[in-house]
């Protein structure tokens, strides 16, 4: 992977300073994976903030391409492809990130994200240089989108139906390394996604709806993302992560594949590279969080559909969303911030 340049604007890490305000031990922060992208987004943030438009010029510089532009102007089908997606998002998470800073936000005491979001968090929590994960995360998903032809995979979304008689439907039309469909996305009680081969994901969906789902809805995506299908991906991004200087976080961020916190330069890079291939297990995420005495989850980055999953998984939790100046400044208040000086 190329190498960042000399320039302070690439050497700049974003981390979760001791400095930057008191840790709260209830407040957590999760960042979203694709999905979450919309065209105009972040534009009123842009307005309140110049660190957006400064964050989204800096990962335009690494990567050659005017994101901003893209993401303002450009059409849904050109962000939605995968190779655009990665980039944008992590740029507006971490670009939300700085903005809270300006307003003088707590330190949450946990971090996590879903799919990509989890490199969002981990920039967040001073383990991997911004400028360094934009480039990780254009590889990745040009990777992923290469990985399997397009038309060859396919993935839906699981509505009402209990995690293990998922399990075994998809292990039961699964019947060979050509022929695979599995569950890859826990993001909820009653609501799984699953990905492969498109004729076996075609057959899980129609057993699935026989077994009782109340929805089963294909999802605008051509490649089967967090199953062994995505091998090649994972040997692109190992190598690339072979050469990227990785730090402890500043605070737990908990990890996609077993839910667990990552602590230690050491166990990132596996992570990251193991999420690629394995489910995104964010119902335990969440759970982890929670038992560790986070009730407040503010979510960092464009969208809500973290703070929807969330009321899912616990109603008794409270989900902050800061897409934009006024929700940014509510959950300050709601959390009894005061204004910096």
């Amino acid at each position: 992977m190329k190498r960042l340049g000399g320039t302070a604007m690439h050497r700049t890490q974003l981390a979760i300073q001791p400095e930057f305000s008191p840790l709260r031990p209830d407040v957590a922060f999760v960042f979203p994976g694709q999905g979450s992208q919309s065209v105009g987004m972040l534009a009123e943030a842009a307005a309140a903030y110049s660190c957006v438009q400064t964050t989204f010029a800096e990962a335009s510089e690494v990567l050659g391409v005017d994101l901003w532009e893209m993401a303002q102007q450009g059409d849904a089908e050109t962000l939605a492809m995968t190779a655009n997606t990665q980039p944008l998002i992590l740029a507006a998470s971490i670009a939300l990130y700085r903005a809270w800073e300006l307003e003088g936000g707590v330190r949450p005491a946990m971090v996590a994200g879903h799919s990509l979001g989890e490199f969002s968090a981990l920039v967040a929590a001073g383990a991997l240089q911004f400028g360094d994960a934009i480039q990780l995360v254009r590889l990745r998903g040009q990777a992923m989108q290469e990985a399997v032809p397009v038309g060859d995979g396919a993935m839906a979304a699981v509505l009402g139906l209990d995690d293990a008689l998922i399990n075994q439907i998809c292990a039961e039309i699964s019947t060979g390394d050509d022929h695979q469909v599995l569950a890859v996305n826990f993001n909820s009680p009653g609501q799984v996604v699953i990905a492969g081969h498109s004729t076996p994901v075609g057959e899980a969906s129609v057993a699935l709806k026989a077994a009782g789902a109340k929805r089963v809805m294909p999802l605008p995506v051509s490649a089967p993302f967090h199953t062994p299908l995505m091998g090649h991906a994972a040997m692109v991004l190992s190598d690339a992560l072979g050469s990227t200087p990785l730090a402890d976080p500043s605070v737990p961020v908990v990890s996609n594949v077993t839910g667990e916190p990552l602590q230690d330069a050491a166990t990132i890079s596996e992570a990251l590279i193991e999420q690629v291939v394995s489910p995104v297990q964010w119902t335990r995420c969440v759970a982890t969080m929670r038992d560790s005495g986070c009730n407040h989850f503010v979510e960092c980055g464009p969208g809500k559909v973290l703070s929807g999953l969330l009321r899912r998984i616990d109603r008794v939790a409270e989900a902050h969303c800061i897409e934009a100046p006024d929700s940014l400044r509510a959950a300050r208040d709601e959390l009894h911030i005061e204004s910096p000086v």
